[in-house]
């Protein structure tokens, strides 16, 4: 049942994600009117969100696995055990959850916490499941033994400084690949921040916070904007 409901958030998922996100900002419930506590739970959201950046950047810059599926399904060319990988088989999506927990926190979201952050858990669970049964039958007796060996998603950190310098880091190919990505959570994080502050705290006091957060959105449109044009005119490959 897992693996249907997997490979059916799989196909889905570009529609059905962006649309429970859009709740975050139409949904007036907020998790604490505290200043002191939505203060922490701002901190601790940017904080959620720019380690799973990290971890993103840190899989992509070492080994790259296409995790966009082909046609819309679960598809996989090659069996990737390298880099991250070595350490946990979806960093990837440890990073994603990272950085939905982290919108959630600074959206100070009650209603996104109740219902949004359970359904995207639940929902990288199943697309888990339904990537594993696809890879079980296409890999077999190897992607039995990589399961024994490396945990499904918190990583093994057990070496984890060899990785990093027994492997060249491809940032050329961070950019590229995860420009898009980087650009619509630091966009969307800094939106919720200033829909939050407004909704808790009232219009004037945002006065001091609201610039430095639209000076952010404006670096990373920049960002965005120079690795799109680097990515559709050659410029830069990412190899």
């Amino acid at each position: 049942m897992m693996v249907r409901i997997g490979n059916f958030l799989f196909h889905w998922r570009n529609l059905l994600f962006p649309a429970l996100f859009i709740t975050m900002f139409l949904t007036p419930w907020v998790v604490t009117a505290d200043q002191k506590a939505e203060l922490l739970m701002n901190i601790a959201g940017w904080a959620a969100a720019i380690a799973g950046q990290a971890i993103r950047a840190a899989t992509i810059g070492l080994a790259y696995i296409r995790r966009g599926g082909k046609n819309r399904r679960v598809y996989a060319e090659d069996l990737v055990t390298e880099g991250i990988f070595a350490h946990s088989r979806n960093p990837l999506y440890l990073g994603n959850i990272l950085i939905v927990l982290g919108a959630g926190l600074v959206a100070n979201s009650l209603f996104f916490m109740l219902v949004g952050l359970p359904f995207f858990l639940f929902a990288y669970l199943a697309i888990i499941q339904a990537e594993e049964d696809y890879l079980g039958r296409k890999f077999g007796r190897l992607y039995q033994e990589y399961c024994r060996d490396v945990p499904r998603i918190i990583p093994r950190l057990s070496g984890i400084g060899r990785t990093f310098t027994g492997m060249s880091f491809n940032w050329r190919r961070v950019m590229l690949k995860d420009y898009g990505t980087a650009f619509e959570w630091i966009a969307g994080l800094a939106l919720l921040d200033m829909k939050d502050g407004y909704l808790t705290f009232g219009h004037l006091i945002q006065e001091g916070r609201n610039p430095s957060l639209i000076l952010l959105v404006g670096l990373a449109a920049i960002f965005f904007l120079t690795a799109r044009i680097l990515k559709k005119t050659r410029l830069v490959r990412g190899g």
